[in-house]
């Protein structure tokens, strides 16, 4: 049923370890246009994407040497988003006007059921930019309303507030 809504250029509000998440398909431009619009937010910011599994991410993660695939594989899954150079693999409304993709391999059941089914996701908190992310669903309706089409049930993980997003070449902790 969710597959549905995401197959229809939907978006949908999910529990993630630490807020609410909006997610699409990373196809899905009208889907991404939608979710901006929501948050009102410069598709220039860019977004990142969620996955179940490093395999996930495979197109992504051509050239990176083993030191940085270690750190990768160390990491995840878990509440951290790392920002990989760009190799062409996302499209240009999810990266935005970045020279980098962020991606994260989640560790939180509600996320990884949805990657496993969908494969990876467009992630962002749910929230209009300036505003705290939603921690309810209650929340997440009152930003939102009828603007997201499906709220996938589900209690947020152990984490307080957004994932941790590191530059992976740098090695610079953004937030």
């Amino acid at each position: 049923m969710i597959s549905a809504y995401l197959l229809g250029d939907g978006v949908i509000a999910y529990p993630t370890e630490g807020v609410w998440g909006l997610g699409c398909l990373p196809a899905s431009a009208r889907a991404v246009a939608r979710i901006l619009a929501l948050k009102r937010r410069s598709w220039a910011q860019g977004l990142l994407l969620v996955a179940a599994d490093i395999s996930q991410f495979e197109d992504y993660l051509v050239g990176l040497d083993n030191e940085k695939r270690g750190e990768l594989e160390n990491n995840w899954p878990g509440p951290v988003t790392y920002l990989l150079p760009d190799n062409g693999v996302a499209p240009w409304w999810v990266i935005g006007n970045n020279t980098t993709v962020g991606l994260r391999v989640s560790d939180h059941p509600v996320v990884r059921a949805l990657c496993e089914s969908t494969g990876p996701l467009v992630s962002t908190s749910a929230n209009v930019t300036g505003h705290p992310a939603a921690v309810t669903s209650l929340q997440v309706r009152q930003y939102f309303g009828a603007g997201v089409d499906h709220l996938v049930p589900g209690q947020l993980g152990n984490s307080v507030g957004p994932s941790v997003i590191k530059h992976l070449v740098t090695g610079e902790k953004i937030r």
